[in-house]
């Protein structure tokens, strides 16, 4: 995306009262034939460099960056604590899978080192399973009790996504079974045991029915777009807020920012954002109401 494209969904979703940009990617963008030189064009010698600009027009027009940028050494997160109110990479896995060959960002222990070093950097962080891709039990637990040990160590996992795969079109696993219901439901209970309890637990609402999921310590449903698609499963529409509410009956919806209450409390944030944190959020951290 250029620019100006970045631009006009910023304005367009701060006048909608959004209050975070997500800054997404996976494998180094500089490996793609042609981008080096696209990049060359808009005058930046590097995606770190486009990442940083985009984040500082993003705050200045009044919305909270968070980048999940896939493998990040400990210089690169530096470059951007202070122009995030949060950041985060899934982990997906600790087990070595075929459906992780050919993809070196996804190599577990490189994972683990970026999220690492979030934790010393203290950096709010957002991590996660990927449900679904040929792992085992055993693999999960080991997973989950690897991301807890992160966390008691650094204090710094504001939420764990158990996200269930959704088979893409046209991809080596297109044909890979999804999981049930009822792997999910256990996957969120076994979360629920082995992580902390201070780390929320979340699923995709566009992705699978969350109410049943709650019971087993589903505590968030991460963010819903009222302007763009989810261009990470674009084949699955947001639900509306009003209907998604409507479907959880009695169970309350509250809106958080991009950094977690605890955090917000905490003044885990530079003083680059603390002005627009302030701003939008009300005493307990969580979203102010219009």
């Amino acid at each position: 995306m250029k620019p100006e494209e970045v631009v006009y969904i910023l304005e367009k979703g701060a006048r909608a009262g959004c209050t975070e940009a997500l800054f997404t990617f996976g494998e180094y963008a500089e490996e793609v034939s042609g981008y080096r030189e696209w990049l060359k064009e808009l005058g930046y010698s590097s995606t770190l460099e486009y990442l940083v600009y985009l984040c500082e027009t993003a705050i200045d027009i009044g919305i909270l960056p968070h980048t999940n940028a896939g493998i990040m050494t400990r210089s690169e997160l530096r470059a951007l604590k202070p122009l995030n109110a949060s950041m985060g990479l899934m982990l997906e896995t600790t087990a070595i899978l075929e459906a992780h060959k050919d993809c070196p960002g996804k190599v577990p222990e490189r994972r683990l080192e970026t999220i690492r070093e979030a934790g010393k950097l203290k950096i709010p962080y957002t991590t996660g399973l990927l449900v679904g891709i040929g792992e085992s039990l055993k693999d999960r637990t080991e997973s989950l009790e690897a991301i807890a040990d992160l966390h008691r160590e650094y204090g710094h996992i504001q939420e764990v996504i158990i996200q269930n795969f959704s088979p893409k079109a046209g991809t080596p696993m297109e044909n890979f079974p999804e999981p049930t219901v009822e792997e999910m439901m256990d996957t969120v209970a076994l979360a629920r045991q082995v992580l902390p309890l201070d780390v929320a637990i979340q699923v995709a609402p566009n992705l699978i029915d969350p109410k049943a999921l709650i019971v087993k310590g589903v505590t968030d449903l991460g963010g819903i777009s009222p302007l763009t698609i989810d261009w990470i499963n674009p084949e699955a529409e947001w639900p509306d807020v009003k209907d998604l509410q409507e479907r959880l009956g009695t169970v309350p919806l509250r809106e958080r920012l991009p950094i977690y209450p605890q955090y917000v409390k905490k003044r885990w944030y530079s003083d680059r954002i603390g002005e627009l944190i302030e701003q939008l959020s009300d005493g307990e951290g969580y979203r102010k109401l219009p």
